[in-house]
This record gives C-alpha cells, structure tokens and sequence, in this order.
C-alpha cells in the first residue's frame, strides 16, 4: 500500500469538491489566500489579456477579450472533473485496488481509465472491481460525479440570469449618458430634455443597480470577465460614470438635491471597492489623470451651456478632488487588470447613442438603394 500518495489523492479531492462549493454554492466573499479557482484565473487570465494588449484594433480585442469568460468557466469545470477523476484513481492506485482489466499488468492509467468512466457514469466498463472497497469507491465516484455534473449545470442558468439583468442596466444608460457613457452627458440629458424631476428616482435605480452589482460579482467573480454586448460599453465604465455623476452633484449644481446622489454614490463607491478586493486588484491612481484642470473648465463650460452651474470656488474643487480619490484608484486599477476603458469626463466628440446606430451605419443617413455589405461602427 502506498500510504503518501493515498492521502495526496484524498486531499486533492477535498480541494476540489471545497472550492467548487465555495464558488458555486457559498453565496458570499471569500478571503482565504490559495484557493485552486484564484490560482485558475490568475494564471489563464495573464497570457489570455497579454495577447488582447498585443491586439490594436479595440473591436478585434474586445471580441478576443469576450470570449474568456464563458471560456474559462468551461475551463474550470474540466479541471475540477480532471481533478476528481486523478484524486480517485490515485487512491485505488495507492491501495492497489484489484482489478478485472484486458491488461496484463495494471498500472496507474488502467486506475485513471476506470476513475474516468466511474466519474462520468458510463457504467461498468472492460476495467471493474471486485472487492469490496473497490466497489465503495467506484460508487461513491459515480453519486459524486452525478451530483457535482448536475450542480455545475445548473450553476450556467444562475451566472447567465445575472449578466442578464447586469446587462440590461447598462443598456438603460445608453440613452441617458451616451455610447461611451460620460457624467457631462448624463447631466446634460436631464438639464435638456426630462428635467431634474427625474434625476432621484434613476439615481435610485441606480443605487440598486450597484448593489444588485456588488452582490452578484462577490458571489460569481467569474462575471467581471463577461463583456457588455457593444464594444463602447461595460459595466465598469456605467458604474464609474454613475460615481463621476454624483461627484459633481455632491459638489454642488444650484437647483439640484443632493441627498439621492450622496445615497448612490456610497452604494457605487461599495461596489467598486469590493470588486477590486474580490479580483486581489490593488488601487492605483490614474495615468494621465482623468480630469486635468483644462478639461475641469471645459466640463463647467459645457455644463453652463446646458443649463447648470457648477460650483468652482477652491473648496469646491478640492471637494471634487476628494470625492475622485475614493473611488478612481479603484477603477482605474480594474481598467487595467480586466482591459476596459475608463469613461472620458468630457467627450472629445458629439456623443451619439447606440440606439442611434445600425449596422448600416447611423439613424438618419439615406438608404443605400441597393444591399450593402454592413460598416464598421460602434453598435457591435
């Protein structure tokens, strides 16, 4: 009997079946420093976004970029199987577990073929046991292997549902802050056509939108790999435009309330924070800064032009200041790690919405009078 590599076996089937719970079926922030799906995504997620960063056209990225999630869930589940199905075979290799093989002399793969179609319950196959211990653990890896396929399983319809619904908020920005969103947009939007009236209840929405976000992210961090459906939007880029929009009506805008926005941006600010201790991203200030004092009096200029002013007396400014160091370390270090970029203060050109767009180019241009093949634009 081979006592050392009998118990390395069982461990390892300890460690998958308690990382697969505590990723599945654990509905809450895990701490602990090893953990097999952080050494997973930590060591395919560096070559995976070192090739995106190689990559120079954005749409070609993104859509490189959109196929890891769904990919390395795949993944995650075949190195669990992998791991269970090696764990098992090594301990009927470590008690030498008698076998009826074609083989003559049994090794470790005749064990690894017979773990195998145990696992994933084929039946009894060309390799069988018939001793009793071997007969408790051919058992016991079967209703193992059952069980865990069909918890996996079910697992796809409970991520999918909450991309779903992440999803679906972003796109309700697009018309009230532009593809890519911006706070300046978002605020013009309300000065130009609803009104402020407005403004409380989305910002609410908004509050549970962060929070609908922390929650699902800290239970299936696997998520803030998923990509948005159109290539100028992404959660991360709604959810810091949500907290640039705050900052500034926490400044000061006369004739706006504040109180909703303050509500929002401590939900946002949670969020982000929170994420970012899920992914182990440490905060790092942004380089270049996000709202050099140039592009500070453009974004007054452009907000008087619309109908609001906003305060720039120096303790304003140092007020704005304070309220983007809370939160833009944080995001620009997500920015980095998960290769999305962060929403400009001021856009460099007219914002147009993607509702505006088609795959034939923009709402409002002649129709072609003969099929064309579609143009390149930012509706994905």
């Amino acid at each position: 009997m081979r006592t050392l590599p009998g118990i390395l076996s069982g461990l390892l089937i300890a460690i998958v079946l308690f990382d697969a719970f505590e990723t599945i079926i654990l509905p809450r922030r895990v701490t602990r420093r090893f953990r097999l799906t952080a050494l997973f995504y930590r060591f395919t997620w560096r070559p995976w976004s070192a090739i995106a960063r190689r990559m120079r056209k954005p749409r070609r990225r993104e859509a490189y970029l959109s196929y890891y999630g769904p990919l390395s869930t795949l993944l995650l589940l075949t190195v669990w199987s992998a791991g269970i199905i090696l764990g098992f075979a090594g301990i009927h290799w470590a008690i030498e577990t008698p076998l009826n093989a074609p083989e003559k002399v049994v090794d470790f793969r005749t064990y690894l073929y017979m773990s195998g179609t145990d696992y994933f319950t084929l039946g009894p196959g060309d390799v069988t046991t018939h001793t009793g211990i071997g007969r408790t653990l051919t058992v016991l890896e079967a209703g193992l292997g059952f069980g865990f396929l069909a918890i996996v399983i079910g697992y796809f319809p409970v991520l999918y549902q909450a991309f779903s619904k992440r999803e679906m908020n972003i796109a309700l920005l697009d018309s009230r802050a532009g593809s890519p969103a911006s706070a300046l947009e978002f605020l013009r939007h309300y000065a130009e056509t609803q009104g402020f009236d407005r403004l409380d209840p989305d910002l609410f929405e908004a509050e549970h939108w962060a929070s609908e976000l922390l929650e699902s992210h800290i239970s299936y961090p696997v998520l803030s790999y998923f990509r948005s459906q159109h290539d100028n939007m992404s959660w991360l880029s709604s959810i810091t435009t949500i907290l640039d929009a705050c900052s500034l009506l926490m400044v000061g805008i006369e004739g706006v309330k504040t109180r909703q926005a303050q509500l929002t941006f401590a939900m946002a600010r949670h969020a982000v924070v929170d994420i970012a201790q899920i992914l182990k991203t440490a905060p790092r200030p942004p380089e270049p800064a996000r709202l050099p004092p140039s592009d500070f009096r453009r974004l007054r200029q452009q907000l008087l032009e619309a109908g609001l002013n906003l305060r720039d007396s120096p303790e304003a400014i140092e007020r704005l200041t304070a309220l983007r160091s809370r939160y833009e370390p944080f995001v620009s270090a997500l920015a980095q790690r998960l290769i999305m970029p962060l929403p400009p203060w001021v856009p460099d050109r007219k914002v147009i919405h993607n509702w505006e767009t088609s795959a034939w180019g923009r709402a409002g241009a002649p129709s072609p009078a003969t099929p064309a093949d579609p143009v390149e634009d930012d509706h994905g």
